[in-house]
């Protein structure tokens, strides 16, 4: 759909009354209405196809705030002439779905089919969840749930496969200006707003069709308390709270984006690694978090390749403690440049895991004799310590050639430096040695044969 023909003339949208908040009186009444979601909602898309066919099917819409989900529900029982009934998982439980159930059963005895819509679905536990399925399956209701978390995660897999899932995505700024346009003329006819001002609902609304709205719906407020008729941007910043961006602190979003920022520290971009730390802490993600992923990135993606990373991120992280917000702030961003121009390895990391699935899955071995502890006379006769090589009393304080595994694990390499930073130091040490080690097993060799009768 174009933002043109969202303007058209001939749709015509319900004029809102005082006691109707402005986000509820101009919810559209037909799928033409719709502001975004053009990829399931236009024409050929699925949604759309799956509207004209005449026969409904259980869905998961999944999206942020203020995308249409319920509008799309409500506006698929209109679509296919069912009763409708909502519940909010925030606020229902069992007791409610068997009611909803007894509603739909009642239904059906009128020849009518029912629209089942959670709202939050996520917040339904596993029981209640699993409490829909036969209802799901027996067709009694046609289910809509809408989430603003990951279905793959929050959703029972038995539910989820009886579901087909739509992705509903942000609504564009572009889209929102169509939509605050429309509002105006719907609306508040008696309103206007200087450009500047419609950038800025539209960047505070942040992707959010309801929360453009509400924000004009209080600067229109404002605007009749203070007997102006013109908006400008300065007006929205004295009577308006704007500060506060869409951001779930326990969601996908949040998890998108510090996944974000770790990969652009990784990549080693600081610009974009500043972005996505300022776009956290602007979101009101609490940087004591940010602290402790910055001290795993050190950790997980530098190591022994610059170990003063590792230094820096706990020295941002002390000062973050005794200086707290927003003074703190700037020593976390100074950690987050630092390690975003490191330079890179994740041996360490990889040999850790390494060692620890081998030591998961193989038996428990016993220490080598020579290896052992060693304190008392009766343990000394038995062999502890014998053989034992004090590396401190061999040339370059290397024992070359003495193991230190168990009979059977042999020698594995799970530890590889990389050829960057302080490990290309390391790895050319980690060479030497083990040239020693293979030039001690000749020399025994060759002295064992020597020894030969």
């Amino acid at each position: 759909m174009s933002p043109e023909a969202l303007l058209d003339e001939t749709q015509e949208m319900p004029k809102p009354s005082r006691a109707t908040p402005l986000a509820e009186a101009l919810r559209p009444s037909s799928l033409d209405q719709v502001v975004g979601q053009s990829h399931l909602l236009a024409a050929g898309k699925p949604l759309r196809l799956a509207f004209e066919s005449g026969k409904p099917h259980s869905m998961i819409l999944w999206g942020p705030p203020g995308v249409g989900k319920t509008t799309i529900a409500r506006l698929a029982a209109e679509s296919f002439d069912y009763e409708f009934i909502a519940l909010s998982a925030v606020f229902s439980g069992v007791r409610d779905i068997r009611a909803a159930m007894e509603q739909a059963e009642s239904n059906r005895a009128r020849s009518r089919e029912t629209i089942l819509f959670i709202d939050e679905i996520h917040r339904f536990n596993k029981s209640q969840q699993d409490g829909l399925l036969p209802y799901v399956e027996s067709g009694l209701v046609t289910l809509i749930g809408a989430t603003t978390e990951n279905p793959s995660f929050e959703v029972n897999s038995a539910l989820l496969s009886r579901a087909q899932v739509y992705v509903l995505r942000s609504i564009s700024d572009e889209e929102l200006l169509v939509l605050l346009e429309r509002a105006l003329q719907e609306a508040l006819p008696h309103l206007t707003l200087t450009e500047a001002a419609s950038s800025t609902l539209v960047g505070y609304a942040d992707g959010d069709a309801r929360r453009l709205l509400s924000l004009l719906e209080q600067a229109g407020t404002a605007a009749s308390t203070a007997g102006i008729a013109s908006i400008d941007h300065q007006f929205l910043a004295d009577a308006l709270s704007l500060n506060a961006r869409r951001f779930d602190k326990g969601g996908d979003n949040f998890y998108d984006q510090i996944s974000a920022l770790h990969k652009s520290v990784r990549g080693s971009n600081p610009d974009a690694s500043l972005y996505w730390f300022c776009r956290m802490l602007d979101g009101g993600a609490d940087p004591k978090y940010l602290m402790r992923r910055i001290i795993r990135m050190a950790w997980e993606d530098i190591g022994l390749a610059d170990p003063r990373a590792l230094q820096v991120a706990n020295e941002a992280a002390a000062a973050y403690e005794r200086l707290g917000s927003p003074e703190g702030d700037l020593a976390l961003a100074q950690a987050v440049l630092y390690l975003a121009v490191a330079p890179k390895s994740n041996a360490g990391y990889v040999a850790f895991n390494k060692a620890r699935s081998f030591v998961r899955s193989d038996k428990s071995r016993d220490v080598p004799p020579h290896l052992r502890n060693a304190p008392t006379k009766l343990l000394k006769e038995q062999g502890h310590g014998r053989n034992y090589r004090y590396s401190h009393d061999e040339p370059d304080a290397y024992s070359a050639g003495q193991t230190y595994f168990p009979s059977g694990v042999g020698t594995p390499s799970w530890y590889e430096p990389v050829p960057r930073g302080l490990e290309s130091k390391i790895g050319e040490k980690i060479s030497h040695l083990r040239q020693l080690d293979e030039q001690a097993g000749l020399d025994s060799g060759a002295s064992s044969k020597k020894k030969a009768p």
